[in-house]
């Protein structure tokens, strides 16, 4: 029997390659919510008053992701959170998602708060993506950009300071990869914790789980019996991210501490990133009025790329 490192009495049920540690499941589900704990206090994210919207898809990541910040707003009561779910109108597969982000937070006593892609674009991401199928945009490409749009508008209407997503470690890295391969380097820059505030319609966005691998994310929840889908989505066979996914996860497996490599480098660089940079200067869509970087916003002109304005 292997003991747990921290402890020195249980019996060790998860080894952490990167660090050596084995641990016990109780001093695990600690070390994440110290994680977690750190990562909030190190970025400064939330003030002890802030009303949080926390994106909540059903998955595994944003299940574990509402227990951890229901225990952790515990300690601060005048700070409230409220469970936002984005319903995309995946056939087959969002239904039951939504049914376990509403159980979930319902079993929390959060209030749970549902807006769809139907009443904000006026389609389903499965009739868009049929639109989409003599173009080259890629359904994640669309999902992507239209489900940031509607976390926003979601946030504004529960009038939340900010939105917690849970974006854990392989996310922020896995993105990374992506804006190099896309050859977009400079938007590393803007792929951080605590993502800035432009202009006062833009709810500032936080990642609490941001420095926890997937894999740990995964068991979390599995020793906490939470409830998630664990069906993929339909569409995530045609992402580029698979790809880069299962590169890093096998790099990690042969070099641990790989993942938080990449991480902390681009921590370090992000700064002279950031002063190449010139300033964005926010305006209003034309088409819809929503804050925009250019003179038509990135879910305008998908839609109206696809004839659909």
């Amino acid at each position: 029997m292997v003991r747990c490192t921290l402890c020195k009495e249980r019996e060790s049920i998860y080894t952490r390659a990167y660090s050596g540690e084995s641990l016990c499941r109780r001093c695990f589900e600690r070390s994440i919510m110290r994680k977690v704990r750190m990562t909030i206090s190190r970025y400064g994210m939330f003030e002890y008053d802030d009303r949080i919207a926390v994106a909540v898809s059903g998955g595994k990541d944003s299940t574990a992701l509402l227990h951890i910040m229901a225990e952790i707003e515990t300690r601060f009561p005048k700070s409230t959170l409220v469970a936002v779910t984005i319903d995309e109108g995946i056939k087959d597969y969002r239904d039951e998602a939504l049914s376990i982000a509403s159980e979930n937070s319902r079993l929390l006593g959060i209030e749970h708060v549902t807006v769809s892609f139907k009443d904000l674009y006026g389609y389903t991401l499965d009739e868009i993506v049929e639109m989409a199928s003599r173009t080259q945009l890629t359904p994640c490409a669309i999902c992507g950009v239209l489900r940031r749009r509607a976390f926003n508008i979601a946030a504004r209407m529960v009038k939340a300071e900010k939105i917690a997503t849970a974006h854990n470690l392989d996310d922020e890295v896995q993105t990374v990869i992506l804006n190099i391969l896309h050859g977009d380097p400079f938007r590393i820059a803007r792929i951080k914790p605590v993502l800035d505030s432009a202009q006062a319609e833009f709810v500032r966005r936080v990642k609490p789980l941001c420095e926890v691998p997937e894999r740990e994310v995964a068991l979390y929840a599995y020793i906490k019996k939470i409830k998630f889908q664990d069906l993929p989505c339909p569409y995530a066979g045609t992402a580029l991210r698979n790809e880069i996914r299962n590169m890093l996860n096998r790099l990690e497996e042969r070099h641990p501490g790989i993942k938080y490599a990449i991480f902390r480098s681009v921590e370090r660089m992000r700064p002279y990133l950031e002063k190449a940079l010139s300033e964005l200067k926010m305006r209003r869509c034309i088409i819809c009025g929503e804050p925009s970087v250019g003179e038509v916003c990135q879910p305008c002109q998908i839609l109206r790329d696809l004839k659909i304005l």
